[in-house]
């Protein structure tokens, strides 16, 4: 066994193997960008070494950057973890080359799943069953469009060479076809510098399926079962679980298929992994439709998703990796594998599902994972008051979670993320209860178009609560307590402390002692009266009628509020001039209004406030499912209206040139940020008079990319 490994890689995963790594007694060597200097797998590990700036193609993707480390290190082997390097052949063509082993598959088997078109081939030739299509070398117009109107509409067009949906075009007519190639095509050149097509019968109502293989290097392959991955959005996986609904084996309280298709899944996976003389952990994905399934593609390396695999099986394939790599044989035979209960994973993102999954940036001001043990299980690479940046992926954490079977499964689930709490970011936390509250999720009628069919159940914000006196409460004590304290403070360090003024009370001459707070939450602001009692108590003045507090007491765990002698438990974070109350894992934004502010700090909290207030306006009126992503309007010279940028991000690619003239809904620039690309489009007709970023330029948040003519006499006239 390695005396020491460099984990080529940051976050949650390059947590998980140094976790690993410690528990066999492994030395770990950690890798950072500028950005990562205090990022949590640099506290974890045992050295961390600097590798450059933030981009990653400048620190993580910096290969004789990383070997070098490595030697210098005295690391003896290197694990890619997932992203980034991990299926890239010539990184471990590399790592061989210095004397370093790569703790993954041959560049060979890399780079023959690299390719789905030569892939699919192979597979062909294995007797692994493709989904009908065209994945030949010819790609003449004439070719694909034979192609198209061969496999049946609707069809699938997309890039051979990469993935995570970029390049694909789906097409359910033949007028569509010459668009879509050559946008695919577009795009795929742009993405991946590759532009070759392949063409696939486009099924309906598919399931995302995948084997979790293992090999060793004398020729032993198994299965460890399967993963269902069908809850996506934007081609990416949202929700995960093991083993897949309707594929459960007899004797469990799933009902559904028995052992017959699971066993035919697992050997087709065998036959693929063995077709390329694979070693090490990979996963082998299928798209299945009733008891059909098909080849799409092999990941040549851990997933993300691995953790479910692990609590149904109580392996640690991080473990099996290592130990692979070293030259040991697999751990376990076929018939020494079997499954315990159900696991689900649900990954935590920096984004918000309201802007098309649009990733957010911002500091983690507020972090509180749920209570872990057996049944729950947290992999993260965050700690609150970490930074979300836009360079990386935005995903903060995975959520995993163990049951008896899946009904005990999805019950936890909902259980954990109600306790999950997130203060700084937006994030998909809503949309995660929201699936896993669906009945649909519940009964496991799981599909790739599970999001998109239900999106108004799923996507539209949650909003109200103004209406809920516990919150109200809540937000109001917080600043009492807040003010008293701020008062307390005063009195403390007054030059004269007999003086009234420097007492901390609501004392008041002639009249009953009370404070007015005046509160913003949603569209409704109102004024909330406090009249403190002698006991301690407060009764409050709320829209809906006074309330009396009892006892409240806000501690590391949360706040205790004896409401009308009911008992609450909920949180309060103060957080950029506003009380965010947490009840049920929900954020509530409570915005403090001074009455006594000056004109412009009261214009700028009044301007931040209408900002906001678009800004939800606009998330509830955009439609559900919208693939493109149109950027703010300039509007600080009205005169010269301009598409600025949603987010800090990469200029990808830009679309127009200078004295286009486009219309509303044309794209227009391509940004990415956090491995996401965001196309924005034009927000109206216009003339294109200036396109200040060139490709890979690093724009703010607010910069202004595309300019337009001013005046109604540019607008192109509608036909």
């Amino acid at each position: 066994m390695f005396q020491k490994i460099l984990i080529a890689n940051r976050g949650e995963i390059a947590c998980r193997v140094i976790a690993t790594a410690r528990r066999l007694g492994i030395a770990s060597v950690a890798i950072h960008s500028e950005a990562d200097k205090e990022a949590l797998h640099v506290a974890r590990a045992d050295e961390a070494w600097p590798v450059g700036p933030a981009p990653a193609r400048e620190s993580y993707l910096a290969i004789e950057k990383i070997i070098a480390v490595a030697k210098r290190a005295g690391a003896e082997a290197i694990h890619p973890g997932y992203g980034f390097l991990a299926e890239n052949a010539g990184f471990a063509e590399a790592c061989a080359e210095a004397g370093i082993v790569f703790i993954g598959p041959p560049p060979g088997a890399i780079r023959a799943m690299g390719s789905k078109a030569s892939a699919k081939a192979l597979m062909e030739r294995a007797g692994v069953p493709l989904v009908p299509g065209y994945h030949g070398a010819a790609q003449d117009f004439a070719t694909l469009r034979e192609a198209v109107e061969r496999v049946g509409y609707p069809a699938l067009v997309k890039a051979s060479a990469g993935g995570g949906g970029k390049g694909m075009r789906i097409v359910t007519r033949a007028e569509e076809i010459e668009d879509a190639i050559a946008g695919a095509r577009g795009e795929a050149r742009s993405a991946f510098g590759d532009d070759h097509l392949l063409i696939e019968k486009y099924l309906l109502a598919p399931r995302h399926i995948e084997i979790q293989i293992f090999a060793d290097a004398y020729g032993h392959i198994v299965s460890l079962f399967e993963r269902d991955c069908s809850i996506q959005r934007r081609y990416q996986k949202v929700i995960e679980e093991a083993p897949a609904p309707g594929m459960t084996a007899p004797g469990m309280t799933t009902p559904g298929m028995t052992e017959v298709l699971r066993q035919a899944m697992g050997e087709a996976a065998c036959r693929v992994a063995r077709a390329v003389g694979y070693v090490g952990a990979g996963t082998v994905e299928f798209i299945a439709e009733g008891e059909d399934f098909y080849f799409m593609e092999m990941n040549t390396r851990l997933q993300v998703e691995h953790p479910v695999t692990e609590m149904i099986t109580g392996l640690d394939l991080v473990e099996w990796q290592l130990r692979v790599a070293a030259g040991e044989t697999l751990p376990l035979a076929a018939d020494q594998l079997s499954i315990c209960g159900h696991a689900i994973e649900a990954r935590i993102y920096a984004e918000d599902p309201a802007q098309d999954f649009r990733p957010s940036i911002g500091t983690l001001v507020h972090l509180r994972e749920p209570r872990t043990g057996s049944q729950v299980r947290i992999d993260a690479g965050v700690r609150q008051g970490d930074a979300i940046t836009p360079y990386y992926d935005p995903m903060i954490a995975k959520l995993i979670v163990h049951g008896k079977d899946r009904g005990e499964a999805v019950r936890l689930l909902a259980a954990a993320l109600a306790q999950y709490e997130i203060v700084g970011v937006e994030t998909n936390l809503g949309l995660l209860r929201a699936i896993a509250a669906h009945p649909d999720f519940a009964c496991g009628k799981l599909d790739t178009g599970f999001i998109t069919r239900h999106a108004e159940a799923l996507l539209t914000p949650q909003v109200g609560g103004e209406d809920d006196p516990v919150l109200r409460a809540a937000a109001a004590l917080a600043l009492f307590a807040d003010i008293r304290a701020e008062t307390a403070a005063g009195a403390a360090s007054s030059s004269d402390p007999f003086s009234p003024w420097a007492i901390a009370d609501a004392w008041r001459m002639n009249g009953e002692g009370y404070q007015d707070l005046i509160l913003r939450h949603e569209d409704r602001t109102e004024t909330l009266r406090i009249h403190p009692e002698r006991n301690g108590a407060c009764r409050l003045d709320l829209a809906g009628g006074p309330v009396r507090a009892e006892a409240w007491e806000e501690a590391e765990s949360g706040m205790a509020l004896r409401l009308d002698g009911v008992l609450h438990r909920l949180r309060v974070v103060r957080h950029a001039g506003a009380l965010i109350v947490i009840r049920n894992g929900r954020n509530h934004v409570f915005r403090i209004v001074d009455p006594l502010a000056p004109p412009a700090g009261e214009e700028a909290g009044s301007e931040r406030l209408e900002r906001d207030d678009r800004r939800r306006d606009r998330r509830r009126s955009e439609s559900r499912g919208k693939t493109m992503t149109e950027g703010g309007i300039g509007e600080r010279e009205r005169s010269r209206p301009a598409l600025v940028a949603p987010i800090p991000a990469r200029v990808a690619r830009v679309l127009v040139r200078v004295g286009a003239q486009v219309r509303k809904g044309e794209a227009l620039i391509v940004l990415e940020a956090m491995k996401t690309e965001m196309t924005l489009v034009a927000p109206f007709d216009g003339e294109i008079v200036s396109l200040p970023y060139g490709v890979d330029a690093m724009v703010e948040e607010g910069a202004e990319l595309v300019l337009f003519a001013a005046g109604e006499a540019a607008q192109i006239s509608r036909a």
